[in-house]
């Protein structure tokens, strides 16, 4: 019987890192942390990677690259956050590269908010604005974040939409999707 050739051990090619599920929500649990609770920019930075995005599409603020991204949580987001400000979690869908989180965005509107309310002073009334944020992750960091909120809803919690006729909500709509979810409602987070 002829002897065959010897078997060669096959390689395997290492795989690139990938991120799980888990990891992509710890990563986004430690920029939120760093950007509501610590109110750290550059612990904020930290979490993202070299190239990374950021942009809050009701008004287009946000950044393009590190040094925009930078700019913009020193000079118009983190110092101006609200002492009250809360985010109540309200749905969290994970993938190996990916967070989406619906969560209630709620602040008083007492100091300048223009990465929600560009050019309006404050008004001290109450928001409460259902939120979307789709986040992006590479290699345990943040890549990009895209985050949309209903701006008709709150420019008239702050009095400067006066809608009759026109079919736009406030309040309201949290409202409703608390009482919708309670139920079925598992966990909430808040920061702060």
């Amino acid at each position: 019987m002829p002897r065959s050739a010897p078997r060669t051990a096959r390689r395997r090619r290492p795989r690139a890192p990938r991120s799980r599920p888990a990891s992509a929500a710890l990563a986004w649990e430690a920029h939120t942390n760093a950007e509501f609770a610590a109110h750290d920019v550059d612990a904020t930075m930290r979490t993202m990677t070299a190239r990374p995005h950021n942009l809050h599409l009701p008004t287009l603020a946000g950044g393009a690259t590190r040094a925009e991204i930078r700019a913009f949580y020193t000079d118009h987001f983190i110092p101006h956050l609200p002492d009250d400000i809360r985010l109540d979690l309200l749905s969290r869908t994970v993938t190996p590269d990916r967070v989406v989180d619906e969560f209630i965005l709620e602040f008083t509107h007492d100091r300048v908010m223009d990465f929600i309310f560009p050019g309006i002073a404050p008004t001290g009334r109450p928001v409460s604005l259902p939120t979307v944020a789709i986040v992006g992750v590479k290699d345990g960091r943040i890549d990009f974040e895209h985050i949309y909120w209903d701006q008709a809803s709150a420019l008239r919690q702050i009095g400067k939409l006066d809608a009759p006729g026109l079919p736009v909500v406030g309040a309201e709509a949290s409202e409703r999707l608390r009482r919708l979810l309670r139920p079925r409602r598992h966990r909430a987070r808040r920061v702060r």
